[in-house]
């Protein structure tokens, strides 16, 4: 409980509020996700609605996917270092979370527009869509939710996976992790740590909030009128046993 109340200390004291302090290393941080996380939408994002809109290639990118959600966070990142070049960590760093990045919202586009029914597309084909106003007026829009799912998993994995950039000379929240373990200032190390986490809380709380705004306001009266018949039928059944009685 000391050690926790000692992080919080850390965390609100005046001198971490200076030139360097916690908002700089926030900033750091959150620059850091947003340029990975622009970038692997960017690539992740067309790819799954081609594969998702045409059916083909899917099991090329599960494979891929699978790969690359194998790698060791920490491990590439010193590799793609030690490829690209110390001077450049930079890019090295955002190349390894652009490509930890990608699984999740290349599965989130193209399970997004996989799971639409194809009922659904064929009746906009029957009334003459093209093959691009069914995957901008219909797929999209019905396959959004599932896509910002797949964000939301890939925001957090950079989240969690730029705190190692400090291990390499970058900034960033994992630098009073890093510094913490080295001068044994655990409630410095506990502090950065709880930052990390309420970041990514909030974030993921964002991300919850756009999935449901994101979800069309017919499939959500759909829905409510599918759970309205489903919990009226206990009661209907009720009220034949006793009129039966």
């Amino acid at each position: 409980m000391n050690l926790i109340l000692d992080a919080l200390a850390w965390i609100f004291s005046p001198d971490q509020y200076g030139p360097g302090g916690v908002p700089t290393l926030i900033g750091q941080h959150l620059f850091f996700t947003g340029l990975a996380f622009g970038i692997a939408s960017a690539i992740a994002v067309p790819l799954g609605y081609l594969i998702g809109h045409t059916g083909r290639g899917r099991e090329v990118a599960v494979a891929l996917s699978g790969a690359a959600r194998a790698l060791p966070s920490f491990g590439l990142i010193l590799l793609l270092v030690l490829l690209i070049g110390v001077l450049q960590i930079v890019p090295a760093v955002t190349v390894a979370l652009v490509v930890l990045a990608i699984p999740s919202i290349l599965a989130g586009a193209y399970a997004g527009l996989e799971a639409i029914d194809r009922r659904t597309i064929d009746a906009a084909r029957a009334v003459g869509m093209t093959e691009w106003q069914i995957l901008t007026k219909v797929e999209i829009p019905l396959g959004l939710p599932l896509l910002l799912s797949g964000m939301r998993a890939g925001v957090l994995q950079i989240v969690a996976t730029a705190t190692l950039a400090a291990y390499v000379g970058l900034g960033g929240l994992g630098l009073p992790i890093l510094q913490g373990i080295q001068l044994r200032n655990y409630s410095q190390t506990l502090g950065g740590a709880i930052l990390v986490v309420v970041l990514a809380l909030l974030l993921d709380a964002v991300f919850g909030v756009l999935e449901q705004v994101a979800v069309p306001r017919g499939v959500r009266e759909g829905r409510g009128a599918t759970e309205a018949r489903a919990a009226s039928r206990p009661a209907r059944a009720q009220a034949l046993s006793g009129a039966a009685d």
